[in-house]
């Protein structure tokens, strides 16, 4: 019933929007008459132009709609050679609620299972009908939870949800499309903005009770213990998944390398980190119901689930991989569709994490590097510069810097840590050591026969005028070469950097540019076009490439090179950076100005405070 009333609801509220449409063309018309004959008809002109592009918009977004066609995500098909035990178990739970089964089934790389239908007339004739599942969810979950994922997935069938839903996606499309394409400054887009609003409610009110239905499904054929814990594992599985990327892939990736079984890595973390992730499941946190979700909060999905009659459905703790005859060759295989390697270096593990470790230590030395730079006017420091400063009895001075609120005194012995950082680099860079992979934990640095390197005494006796020497020996004795430590990258790139602003159509130094705020630096991107089109075209852009790519491309400020920023005015901003070198940047706010989210300007005056300290 609940698909029926979606796509009804659909339905009406997507010819409410046209006949909004036509309404406010019939003003429009109205308008025109009076002004034409009030005024002249270059003035009707002007007034009317922006209103009737606004209304072009919704035929552009509806023809658009019209000819999508809502192809399949991209994915590995499963055969039954593949897979003969996953498709006998969806045949199985599809007969159970009552559906005809899916016509493939796709490994996807996310954390999730999905249906879809190709449906066509509105639905009332059926489709091609795909079945997405997670790989991770094979590598994770048991049996039983992965037969409550797929019996709610089909439960979306048999409620004609993914027949009917295809409706309701039309419908996002085009009043998405029309959005898109009206200025945030005309009118016109403000009544347009209000109904798209109100249609995402009615629409996502829809969408949480055919989730609740599917639940139901769930729960009849997998049994509540299984249904509920599963569906807390996906948000514990998720957070395991963006750990991984980001403490094991991200910085190699970055780096030119790519690890030659992705998926394969995971499934070494899950084992590793089991109780973590059981300590995630068991904790996760509850968000507040809200009318922009799409699906129930979990903890409205779980009372509602344990509120459902009990059934038969026994417990099966078998792995569920084992419904793949090969998960570890069926993951090379999905890795090799679905992630762009590029020019990378493909490596195996133990040498991915190496290399990725090592370049990534690098880029933190060359940071000090640089900075011992700046301070001391060495056009190529390196660690022997820092020791100089060191036998100078300056690194205190020196090392200020890093540590707010210290004392030199202070800060001279709390760089014993970022020591411990160049040495290891220097050990690493010398052909003495190496950065061992593990899954338990971050990665170890270990020496030619792979028993533990810990230079953390040494590092300590280090940054000491009197235990200099002491610490030099222990270095010559390890045969690590300290004079070949120098700094590699000689100025700060945008690489592993993330974007936090952006603002469009600002004047730097009296010319106008795009700006893209990053964590680490300022992207300036000259002459970028009419004002008007800012936020459209900083989201695009970003949407584009890699941000460290589009550092590459234009010219690049990273925060590092700015001594101070004097801010003369907050909004609309108008400051003041002097660089190290002595050089200033001025940057002004405009009227016109857009912004790429509406904190942008907040968040750059958050940076600009955080660099004067």
């Amino acid at each position: 019933m609940s698909a029926t009333y979606r796509a009804l609801a659909s339905v009406v509220m997507l010819i409410g929007f046209y006949v909004v449409a036509l309404l406010q063309l019939a003003a429009v018309i109205a308008l025109g008459v009076w002004l034409f004959s009030h005024t002249t008809g270059v003035i009707t002109g002007k007034l009317l132009l922006p209103l009737v592009v606004a209304l072009g918009a919704v035929g552009v977004g509806m023809w658009k709609a019209i000819r999508t066609k809502h192809e399949p995500a991209p994915g590995l098909v499963l055969d039954e050679r593949a897979a003969p035990r996953l498709w006998a178990t969806v045949r199985e739970l599809a007969a159970a609620v009552g559906t005809r089964a899916p016509d493939e089934i796709r490994l996807v790389p996310e954390v999730n299972a999905a249906v879809s239908e190709q449906s066509r007339l509105l639905g009332l004739v059926g489709g091609r009908r795909t079945l997405y599942v997670g790989l991770p969810l094979l590598q994770a979950m048991r049996m039983d939870q992965l037969r409550s994922v797929l019996a709610h997935e089909l439960g979306h069938y048999s409620g004609r949800h993914a027949r009917l839903g295809g409706v309701a996606y039309r419908g996002r499309l085009a009043i998405g499309e029309t959005i898109e394409r009206i200025s945030p400054r005309n009118p016109v887009g403000w009544v347009f903005k209000g109904y798209a609003m109100l249609y995402l409610m009615v629409d996502n009110a829809a969408s949480r009770r055919q989730e609740l239905e599917a639940d139901r499904a769930s729960v009849a054929l997998a049994g509540t213990e299984a249904a509920t814990s599963a569906l807390r594992t996906l948000p514990a599985l998720d957070a395991a998944w963006s750990f991984y990327m980001r403490r094991y892939v991200e910085s190699g990736w970055s780096a030119g390398l790519a690890p030659d079984d992705l998926f394969g890595g995971f499934a070494e973390l899950l084992d590793a980190r089991r109780d973590e992730i059981d300590a995630l499941r068991e904790n996760a946190p509850e968000h507040e119901p809200s009318r922009w979700d799409t699906h129930p909060p979990i903890g409205v999905r779980v009372a509602a689930m344990t509120a459902t009659p009990p059934t038969a459905a026994g417990a099966d703790d078998q792995p569920a991989r084992t419904l793949l005859a090969d998960v570890a060759g069926a993951g090379r295989q999905l890795q090799a569709l679905v992630v762009a390697h590029g020019s990378r270096r493909v490596l195996p593990w133990p040498e991915f994490v190496a290399e990725s470790v090592a370049a990534d230590v690098q880029r933190q030395a060359d940071g000090i590097y640089r900075a011992t730079g700046r301070f001391t006017g060495t056009p190529a420091p390196g660690l022997p510069t820092v020791l100089d400063l060191v036998r100078a009895g300056r690194l205190g001075e020196f090392a200020e810097q890093f540590f707010d609120g210290a004392t030199r005194k202070e800060a001279a012995a709390a760089f014993a840590g970022p020591m411990e950082t160049l040495l290891d680099n220097a050990a690493v860079r010398s052909g003495q050591a190496r950065w061992e992979l593990s899954w338990s934990g971050p990665a170890r640095l270990v020496g030619p026969g792979g028993e533990p390197w810990d230079l953390a005494d040494v590092a300590k006796l280090a940054v000491v005028p009197a235990s200099l020497d002491e610490a030099l020996a222990r270095l010559t004795e390890l045969g690590v070469d300290v004079a070949g430590a120098r700094v590699v990258q000689a100025r700060a790139s945008a690489r592993n950097a993330d974007l936090i602003g952006g603002l469009a159509n600002i004047k730097i130094d009296g010319r106008e540019h795009d700006m893209l705020v990053l964590d680490n630096g300022l992207v300036l991107i000259a002459d970028p076009g009419k004002a008007g089109e800012g936020e459209k075209r900083l989201t695009a852009l970003v949407g584009s490439v890699p941000v460290a790519e589009l550092a590459g491309r234009h010219p690049y400020l990273p925060y590092e090179e700015i001594t101070s920023v004097e801010v003369r005015r907050e909004v609309p901003l108008k400051a003041t950076l002097t660089l190290f070198d002595g050089r200033t940047v001025q940057m002004q706010e405009l009227m016109a100005s857009e912004f790429l989210e509406k904190h942008s300007r907040d968040t750059l005056l958050k940076v600009f405070r955080r660099i004067n300290g």
